[in-house]
């Protein structure tokens, strides 16, 4: 059986100011998540499932339905307020989705065999889905699970802010605990984060998540529970999140373990619009280096 890639795609892209996942950023109009899947194809997933807005939904499958029928199957999922809040009684007032963890839960009902996850709009590199596979295939079961870890220098935007899920790791390698961090830059060779945490400069070699992540189909269980203390601890809040680093580091609290696979794949991604010309410039030398080619569905 092979696993499945499940995207999160239901962000409302807030920060870049128009809809990115479908932006296209290749030669042929190729959108990021394109060379995700083209890589997760090649690397041995079975299926992508596409958590997205409903709002979005033609819009999603007009775009990738026709490059990818034939080539891999394909689910689209619904993330939306209500989904899985056990009729918790939430602010009629709140419109933000409820953060990552909870879109992967979303696609419960479409996963039935271990599963990554990534953002729709990073480009995370050939070698990174293959050393996913390779884990999802063999390591991973109900009480091992993974990261692809990169380097946070690596992963900074020259135009603004990141949050970055920062990875503190244990004597053997593994995951010990993650914390959202927010508002990162560089500044001077050294790296600040200005989020009231400590500490405030990070090392330039920290390891970070980019939401690439592997799972046991267990996760759906574990976070179905976790996400019922969230709502009872932060549900009246309008814009609080569950992220996915959140349940990483309480199943880590209580025996599990996360590896972190290292990957020789460089990570581009685009956070504000100023990213544009750098993330299309990037694939440009990958095409020409005959990583991808040209026209990737063709």
């Amino acid at each position: 059986m092979k696993p499945t890639l499940v995207i999160l795609a239901a962000g409302m892209a807030s920060r870049y100011g128009s809809m990115k996942q479908v932006q296209g950023f290749g030669p042929t109009g190729e959108t990021i998540m394109d060379y995700s899947i083209f890589d997760a194809i090649r690397a041995g997933f079975g299926k992508v499932v596409f958590i997205i807005r409903e709002q979005y939904a033609d819009n999603f499958k007009s775009i990738f339905e026709p490059k990818l029928k034939g080539r891999i199957a394909t689910e689209y999922v619904y993330q939306e307020l209500s989904m899985h809040t056990e009729g918790f009684d939430f602010p009629r007032e709140r419109t933000k989705p409820w953060g990552t963890a909870h879109a992967v839960l979303c696609a419960r009902e479409a996963v039935k065999e271990p599963f990554g996850v990534i953002n729709a709009d990073d480009f995370y590199g050939r070698n990174a889905f293959e050393n996913a596979v390779a884990f999802l295939n063999v390591g991973c079961n109900e009480k091992n699970y993974a990261i692809i870890g990169y380097d946070l220098l690596k992963t900074l935007s020259e135009h603004g802010t990141v949050n970055r899920g920062v990875c503190t790791l244990d004597h053997n390698g593994n995951l010990a605990a993650v914390t959202e961090r927010i508002n990162i830059s560089g500044m001077d060779g050294r790296i600040i984060c200005e989020d009231g945490l400590e500490p405030k400069e990070l090392a330039l070699n920290t390891k970070v998540s980019m939401n690439f992540w592997c799972f046991d189909i267990s996760y759906f269980n574990y976070t179905q529970k976790l996400f019922g203390y969230f709502l009872q601890k932060h549900g009246q809040e309008l814009k609080s999140e569950f992220f996915i680093p959140l349940v990483a580091d309480q199943f880590i609290k209580e025996g599990g373990r996360v590896e972190v696979i290292p990957t020789t794949s460089s990570w581009f991604g685009v956070t504000y619009k100023e990213d544009a010309p750098f993330v299309e410039q990037s694939l440009k030398q990958l095409i020409n280096s005959g990583e991808y080619p040209e026209r990737l569905w063709t």
